[in-house]
């Protein structure tokens, strides 16, 4: 009775102590699920923890049954009670079912995902087995054979274990010897003989069988093991090759049926310790085991490479042509360029005035403001105050003044990091949120070089009358910043933006975050924030909200962890309101015959989610169909209603959708490679591009990355927003091709490969970037800035077809050697032969094709955007002139540009 009590009071000091322990996991579990529902998808939650909960009892309750049962025939083998416990063996088999549960629970999505599958209507070339096995299928199966393979192992270590220490420790207890007188050596009990030579048969069969269990998982892995080959890298082809499929399957199969051979052998050896036959002297199970290493040993790695030397290697092109061609069709379709349109672009380079006006959509919205550069040039003029941060610039396109309008737009977010005063009031409670955005065309600067602004200041101050550009909700809550948890409507006031002398203060009034309207909430949110002071705050009410996972991409990745996110989501103006536009992937890296980016071999484009600003709420909408991308169809079915579909998109959302740059990167640098169908010529790399390299910044070479632009395409009738890149052979710096995709309407995601002739030479940037450099005078104005301590940068380098012809454009920029503004100060400009640097785009136009053209070099404006009066010009052009004066023999850069913007107010006057 006192031992009963004493292990029913061990059990409840475990059971509390694990609790404790644990306490901080069902805090954040608990508190979890309030975010979740707050946000609408406490279903998602529920769904994922009931999925985790069913794994890790029915994983553990399968060990455990199967680990006490085997201890149990251990100990009824042994002829006399175990040394061990039992309540030390249960509790023993319960510590490892807790741990083995853990570790299946991990596989929940897994078994989801198999569950809900749904078929790509492909099958691969080798088995014939539909794509969704080895995505949704193969996983599972997997994991099912690891899963039954940790049970195994585990078991036999412990029953082993058991046999051992039970045998050891009689040995030592129960032998009972005696050396009579006059006699060497000892005489043991003969009934102790029998009892030893009883339980090692017992022991030997128990052991046989669990062994036999051992290599018919074996013989399920080498079954399994057939299927890698679809993922095989070795020799030139991606996927299953020559060598994999006539040497290596067979290689599996007979290993496959070896170890089921030596599974059968356990039972025969069995038969010979019932037979009473010493099993030792039968030595084919031990014979057998010894071939099975040595054909493992052979024929993963000897027999192969003899064939793959001296068989394929020597008739590479014809043994492996049938597998390229799976290669290369199946890594097209799984980066979805299976359906790229082809095009020839005939680079006649004849570029002229005429050529130009008739493609005034395109001229309109050349891009010569560098969005890196400008980041400095937002955070000086548009920060405002030390604790807001302009540093995500994004391009996206607004209808402006009925123009389609290319710009660039970054929102002014809260950096709590750079908070003078870092109490914790001020930190959780007031400095809460950014405020508004700064916007300006991509092709429109002052006569200073610096950016014309449609939205600046705060609070904002707009300079054209565009109705879509209001924002009724400036405030920035949620965005890509790191910041802390904070408390909204509470009886403290948030600052919402500096006004003079003084701010401007705000009580939030919208539905984000969680609600603390009960002392179990704050409490809870205590614990899981290590803070007592929001159990302890008299300024939290019931009406209070705390917000957390503030940052938009751990917020969408806490929700659905099985989406990859685009590096860059971006903010949009949508109806009065901020929102965030967020890309989504799905992928998975068992596509068959595809050839890997990172750790992934199919990706596509098929959730777009939005987070508004103010009230983080998330929004899923599938942008790809069913037959596109059956993984999130499987993801649909798992979380049902959790995914809307694309057509539920607010209309002012959608035409702010646009083609994902880190997609582009993707598919372009694999299609460098895959753009070639031929077998030989795949095979030989014969057509192999390269992405081209451009000089930026100082004068460091780069990869030209993808750029977005608003331009007609060839042959079309329309502008549109695109995303582009161009392409040079390997090894060489001339242009071959320059791939596009289409983000607007119905040609969303369309992508266009435009070619050049081979039998032309087409400049590529390297080369124009060279061309500039051996220009005479611009080499000498760069030299020169550089001597008098400024700092030159060049930007993007943009290849622009225009009708039939190429136009190379790159802004450079001037930083002072004690300011850190940089201002755009010549744009260079090619047509292919000729170079030229002029101060703007209009001027460089003109030294090429002389004058003529429609466009309008920049004017001085006032703080409301509109032109300067005659007056102010007048008074403008004589303080110029007067710097003029002061600059003249002293420093003659000041003196250049100075003499230039005077040029610029005088050519205004004569406008007036």
């Amino acid at each position: 009775m006192v031992r009963s009590k004493s292990g029913i009071t061990n059990i409840a000091i475990f059971i509390v102590l694990a609790f404790i322990l644990s306490i901080s996991e069902i805090v954040r579990l608990v508190t979890d699920y309030w975010w979740f529902d707050a946000l609408g998808f406490s279903r998602i939650f529920m769904i994922s923890l009931t999925a985790k909960l069913l794994l890790f009892a029915a994983s553990a309750l399968f060990f455990l049954i199967f680990l006490l049962g085997n201890l149990w025939i251990s100990s009824k083998a042994n002829p006399s009670k175990s040394e061990i416990p039992s309540k030390l063996k249960i509790v023993i088999a319960l510590i490892l079912s807790f741990f083995v549960g853990l570790a299946s629970s991990q596989k929940w999505f897994v078994v989801l995902q198999y569950l809900n599958q749904e078929t790509f209507n492909l099958q691969d070339p080798i088995f014939r087995e539909d794509v969704a096995f080895y995505v949704f299928s193969l996983p599972f199966i997997h994991a099912v054979r690891s899963f039954l393979m940790a049970c195994l192992v585990l078991t036999i270590l412990l029953v082993l274990l058991d046999y051992m220490q039970s045998f050891i420790i009689r040995m030592f207890k129960q032998a009972q010897v005696s050396t009579p007188v006059g006699e060497e050596g000892p005489i043991y009990d003969v009934s102790f003989q029998s009892a030893i030579t009883g339980m090692k048969r017992n022991a030997l069969a128990h052991l046989a069988v669990l062994g036999s269990l051992f290599f018919i998982l074996l013989a399920a892995n080498h079954y399994l093991a057939r299927f890698s080959i679809i993922y095989s890298e070795k020799g030139i082809v991606v996927g299953a090759g020559y060598t994999d499929v006539m040497i290596y399957l067979p290689i599996t199969k007979i290993l496959m049926i070896l170890a089921l051979f030596i599974a059968l052998l356990c039972y025969v050896w069995i038969f010979f310790l019932s037979g009473k036959q010493d099993p030792q002297k039968s030595g084919i199970l031990t014979y057998a085991v010894v071939f099975y290493l040595l054909v493992i040993f052979i024929g993963s790695t000897a027999v192969p490479g003899i064939v793959q030397t001296y068989k394929v290697s020597p008739n590479e092109i014809s043994l492996e042509s049938p597998y390229l061609e799976n290669n290369i069709k199946f890594t097209k379709i799984a980066y979805g360029l299976a359906d790229v349109e082809e095009r020839t672009f005939p680079a006649e380079m004849n570029l002229s005035r005429e050529v130009l006006a008739n493609s005034q959509e395109t001229m309109d919205n050349i891009r010569i403001l560098d969005w890196r550069p400008l980041v400095q040039t937002y955070k000086q003029m548009q920060e405002i105050r030390l604790y807001y941060d302009l540093s995500g610039i994004d391009i996206d396109r607004y209808e402006i003044d009925g123009k389609y309008t290319e710009v660039l737009l970054a929102p002014r977010e809260m950096n709590q990091n750079q908070i003078v005063s870092k109490t914790w009031v001020n930190l959780h409670t007031v400095y809460t949120h950014g405020f508004g955005v700064v916007m300006s065309p991509v092709n429109s600067i002052t006569s200073e070089g610096l950016p014309n602004y449609l939205i600046k200041d705060i609070p904002p101050v707009y300079t054209v009358n565009e109705p879509k550009l209001k924002i009724e909700k400036p405030q920035i809550y949620y965005g890509e910043r790191d910041n802390e948890f904070v408390l909204v409507n509470t009886r403290t006031e948030e600052f919402d933006y500096p006004k003079g002398d003084s701010n401007e203060y705000i009580q939030y009034d919208g539905r984000g975050g969680v609600q603390l309207d009960t002392t179990m909430k704050k409490l809870l949110m205590a614990i899981r924030f290590m803070d007592i002071k929001i159990l302890l705050s008299s300024d939290i009410t019931l009406n209070s909200r705390i917000m957390f996972e503030r940052n938009i991409k751990d917020r969408i990745s806490k929700i659905t962890p099985f989406l990859m996110l685009d590096r860059d989501p971006y903010i949009t103006i949508c109806n009065g309101r901020l929102v965030w536009i967020q890309d989504a992937y799905t992928v998975t890296g068992n596509f068959p015959y595809s050839e890997k980016s990172g750790s992934v071999n199919y990706i596509r484009n098929s959730v777009k989610i939005t987070v508004d600003a103010y009230d983080g709420d998330v929004t899923y909408y599938i942008s790809d169909t069913a037959d596109q991308d059956p993984i999130i169809t499987t993801y649909a079915r798992m979380f049902p209603d959790q995914f809307k579909s694309f057509d539920q998109m607010p209309d002012e959302l959608k035409k702010h959708v646009r083609y994902p740059e880190d997609l582009f990167q993707i598919q372009s640098n694999i299609y460098n490679t895959y753009h070639m169908s031929d077998v030989k010529v795949f095979y030989n790399k014969e057509d192999a591009w390269q992405i081209p390299r451009e000089v930026y910044g100082t004068s460091q070479q780069v990869q030209v990355d993808p750029y977005y632009i608003i331009m007609k395409l060839p042959g079309e009738s329309n502008k549109e927003f695109l995303l582009m890149r161009p392409f040079t052979p390997i090894k060489k710096n001339n242009m071959i091709a320059w791939l596009a995709a289409r983000s607007d309407g119905d040609d969303y995601g369309k992508l266009l490969l435009y070619k050049f002739p081979k039998e032309k030479l087409i400049y590529g940037p390297l080369q124009i970037e060279a061309k500039f450099d051996q220009d005479s005078v611009i080499s000498e104005q760069l030299t020169l800035w550089s001597q008098q301590g400024s700092s030159v940068t060049r930007g993007n380098l943009l290849v622009i077809p225009i009708e039939d012809s190429i136009l190379y454009i790159e802004p450079l920029y001037i930083l002072a050697e004690a300011g850190q503004l940089p201002e755009l100060k010549r744009i260079l400009v090619s047509d292919g032969e000729r170079v030229v640097m002029e101060k703007d785009l209009d001027s460089a136009l003109d030294a090429l094709f002389g004058k003529g053209g429609t466009r309008t070099r920049p004017v001085k404006t006032g703080e409301d955007g509109e032109p300067w009066s005659t007056e102010e010009l007048i008074t403008e052009a004589n303080n110029y002139y007067d710097a003029i004066l002061d600059s003249m023999g002293t420093n003659w850069t000041a003196f250049g540009e100075n003499f230039e913007r005077l040029g610029d107010v005088l050519d205004q006057l004569r406008e007036e």
